[in-house]
């Protein structure tokens, strides 16, 4: 019981911090004797890095299944949000795969050593636990599974305090040692026969779609488009374009064939799964435009080494 009480204080207070308006009277409406003597602001705020799945499980996924599931994520992206410290209580929350999940938990002092422990609410069979410390400007830990028969029981981290801000301007990197952005989880097989003298192989390849160089250029954030625009693009070119849109504003894609051209970038810090109300008129008219477009749009497949 003590345990979901604090996981209800938890919804609440997130729900007060997450409000940017009503921040202040939130804070004054809670004053009083639930409130304590917060402590360490200076790690409030999102901490983002690589959720990486821990060596010895991805061994055993191997060794049991011979190969990694086809939607296995081995590193997603990971936005630890701390809201709120006390002595007795913390405050957080975490952003991964598209799912916001509250945490409630401790923090423990010992000299200069700073470690915490936060629990998920532990209803959803993904749920765990996060144990970590501050280590200078970095938090090192790992999450732990509660149900130790899920396929994924441990993955670790290193977090960096990154402040999220929407910017217009942002676009995917693009630098001379870029290669193609490649949807490596929409492969299509193609079946190849050879002779050779009197033998006769039959092979399989694997053909994937690419995106076109455009992406890194055409800005849907900042330029009215038109049918001109986006006739000759493909239907992969149409989906990252209206999606680098929902990235700028740290929308938390679910997706894993969307989070694998947006996870690795560096200015994307998931930390909503809506933000429809934050969307410019520009880009609300250059997404229907798009998602019209991708309704016909086709895509060339191709064989690319992995």
């Amino acid at each position: 019981m003590k345990r979901l009480f604090y996981i209800a204080l938890a919804f609440a207070m997130l729900t007060s911090c997450n409000s940017k308006t009503d921040k202040k009277s939130s804070d004054q409406s809670v004053s009083g004797a639930m409130v304590e003597n917060e402590i360490h602001p200076e790690l409030y705020g999102n901490w983002v890095g690589d959720f990486t799945v821990d060596e010895k499980v991805s061994e055993e996924i191997l060794e049991k299944q011979g190969e990694f599931p086809a939607e296995f994520d081995y590193s997603p992206k990971i936005n630890l949000t701390i809201k709120r410290i006390t002595a007795d209580t913390v405050i957080a929350q975490n952003v991964v795969k598209g799912n916001l999940r509250p945490l409630v938990g401790k923090i423990e002092e010992n000299g200069n050593l700073i470690t915490f422990i936060l629990d998920e609410p532990g209803d959803k069979k993904s749920d765990g636990r996060f144990e970590f410390k501050l280590n200078k400007d970095t938090l090192e830990g790992a999450w732990t599974a509660f149900d130790q028969s899920v396929n994924v029981k441990k993955r670790n981290f290193k977090l960096i305090k990154k402040q999220f801000v929407y910017n217009a301007n942002l676009m995917l990197p693009n630098d001379e040692n870029s290669e193609p952005l490649i949807d490596w989880y929409a492969s299509k097989k193609e079946t190849k026969t050879m002779a050779d003298g009197d033998s006769t192989y039959t092979f399989i390849n694997d053909l994937y779609r690419a995106a076109s160089p455009v992406v890194y250029t055409l800005n849907a954030s900042k330029t009215k488009l038109t049918e001109a625009d986006l006739k000759n693009l493909k239907k992969l070119d149409l989906e990252i374009i209206r999606n680098t849109i929902f990235a700028r504003h740290g929308y938390a894609f679910t997706k894993i064939n969307v989070r694998q051209f947006f996870d690795p970038v560096d200015w994307y810090v998931p930390v909503s799964n809506d933000v429809t109300k934050e969307l410019t008129q520009l880009e609300r008219d250059n997404i229907a435009l798009l998602t019209r477009f991708e309704k016909f749009a086709t895509d060339n497949y191709d064989h690319f080494g992995r």
